[in-house]
């Protein structure tokens, strides 16, 4: 994941600090990308510690529709309590969008994997959670804004664009999510999974993040660990279908979340 670390390096190089919404102060650039290729290993961050476990929780959280974070598949995972109400909800957010777009019962992410599937060559291939009728009734907008799908001889290939990245604490989590969601369209579609391109906004550093992640650039990444997807239909896949293996990462680093 030395991807990842020159990103950060190039922030607190040629970053402007910047004040934000949480009063916390960031260090913040505009318009960065990366790209990882998945046949090279599955890009979780080795420098720390990710909860792989969180990450699919909330992908299959999304993939369900949900927006209550009181949800069976949300337990152990409590990456959106700051934001949810009294009763756990959190308006119409990610999943609501894929796949009921507007309270519409329009399914994104059914039709991106029947575009996929049929019309391989469209340039049309996008989910969108940036829907402006909802924005102000979302607990928090959303920040991985939209994505785009594209094959080519055999593969698939991500795009993401992120309108806002938290690249100590968010970043490692959207790389991990959109990954394992390009190889669970790619498995549906059989296709080889290829490209997660990753395209930032503002890409901001927290001040109260800033010596956690000067630890990380500190550290030798270690081999990319492999993650095995049980043969199931998409909308069957569950928790347990989705298998880690050999990852080795350094010690885990804690980092305050930005309210």
């Amino acid at each position: 994941m030395k991807t990842y670390l020159d990103l950060i390096q190039q922030i607190l190089d040629h970053g402007a600090t910047k004040s934000d919404r949480t009063n916390t102060g960031t260090i913040s650039l505009f318009g960065m990308q990366a790209r990882y290729d998945l046949r090279e290993g599955f890009p979780l961050l080795t420098t720390k510690k990710v909860l792989f476990s969180a990450v699919v929780r909330e992908l299959l959280w999304f993939l369900k529709g949900s927006t209550n974070i009181n949800d069976d598949l949300t337990q152990h995972t409590p990456i959106w309590d700051a934001w949810a109400d009294e009763d756990g909800e959190l308006g119409p957010i990610y999943g609501f969008q894929w796949r009921n777009w507007g309270g519409q019962g329009i399914d994104q992410i059914a039709k991106a994997i029947d575009m996929v599937k049929n019309q391989p060559d469209s340039r049309r291939i996008i989910v969108s959670a940036w829907n402006v009728g909802d924005l102000d009734q979302m607990k928090l907008p959303p920040c991985h804004a939209f994505f785009q799908l594209y094959t080519v001889d055999g593969h698939l290939d991500l795009q993401l664009y992120q309108r806002s990245a938290d690249m100590a604490l968010g970043v490692p989590f959207n790389i991990a999510s959109y990954a394992l969601l390009l190889m669970m369209i790619a498995q549906e579609c059989n296709l080889t999974p290829r490209f997660f391109i990753h395209t930032l906004g503002d890409a901001h550093i927290y001040s109260n993040h800033l010596e956690g992640l000067k630890k990380q650039l500190e550290r030798e990444p270690k081999p990319l660990p492999k993650v095995t997807i049980a043969s199931k239909p998409f909308n069957e896949l569950a928790f347990e279908d989705i298998q880690l293996h050999d990852y080795e990462y350094h010690p885990f680093i804690r980092f305050p979340v930005a309210v």
